[in-house]
């Protein structure tokens, strides 16, 4: 069963977008709702996810085996209500969601209980769980980095949160930084489209892969794989091409 236990002290965190967020109220897992796009992505984004795992860890996933994560723990950064986390601990993951809303983590939690899962979801921010000294073979956060107030903050508590003796993988998905980002994730996609909550993004947050690269270094995070993920008409989007809009990027955490 799923815990969610309270921490109030946090710094990357911005008040207006958890404010936002909570706003948007607790329904999500309607498909077809505010939040059905990142029903779309969450596909695309597990799949980047085991490729990734498989080729930076070959050793740590049972391909026969219908479980194939048993025996990894990750944590998942900006958990939201669960849609990441969800089909991670399915796979056999040993799995926390962490967020700073708590709209998004009752409603993960009230999820995760009815489908039975191991989930623990907790209200606390990536720099304080660090702090509590947690860490993790697989640190993700998806989708979140375009909402902190300090990017530079939030890379280094995504490094502390990895284990430093394997060492662990860092995951990230989120929004370039363009004109055709900004028109196409931001106005046609929240105001047109109605793929996202209106306001949901602020493009000045938006980071370019060459940005988030070199601080992600400084961070102690290498990043050596970055690929684009494009809307598709089939699947809604789809990996690959160049990282115009959205992109995946992965790599280790590498240890002081």
């Amino acid at each position: 069963m799923t815990n969610a236990k309270v921490n109030n002290d946090h710094t990357t965190t911005d008040p207006d977008e958890i404010a936002r967020f909570d706003k948007m109220g607790a329904d999500w897992w309607d498909e077809t709702g505010i939040f059905r796009a990142l029903h779309r992505l969450t596909p695309v984004r597990m799949r980047y996810i085991k490729h990734h795992l498989a080729r930076l860890r070959p050793d740590s996933i049972n391909r026969k085996s219908s479980t194939p994560l048993a025996g990894i723990s990750a944590v998942d950064i900006g958990c939201g209500g669960g849609l990441l986390a969800e089909p991670l601990a399915r796979l056999g993951a040993n799995v926390t969601g962490i967020d700073m809303s708590k709209v998004a983590i009752d409603a993960a939690s009230a999820h995760a209980n009815a489908a039975n899962l191991p989930i623990t979801y907790r209200l606390i921010s990536a720099e304080d769980l660090a702090g509590e000294g947690a860490q993790f073979d697989m640190v993700i956060a998806s989708e979140v980095i375009e909402h902190v107030a300090d990017r530079v903050a939030f890379l280094t508590a995504m490094a502390n949160l990895g284990r430093p003796d394997l060492p662990a993988i860092a995951i990230i998905t989120t929004i370039s930084r363009n004109i055709i980002a900004t028109v196409l994730a931001k106005y046609a996609a929240e105001y047109l489209l109605r793929l996202a909550p209106p306001g949901a993004h602020d493009a000045a947050k938006f980071i370019t892969p060459k940005t988030l690269r070199g601080a992600a270094k400084a961070a102690g995070i290498d990043i050596d794989d970055i690929t684009g993920i494009r809307p598709s008409l089939l699947s809604g989007f789809a990996l690959g091409g160049p990282p115009v809009m959205n992109y995946a990027a992965a790599g280790l955490i590498q240890p002081e």
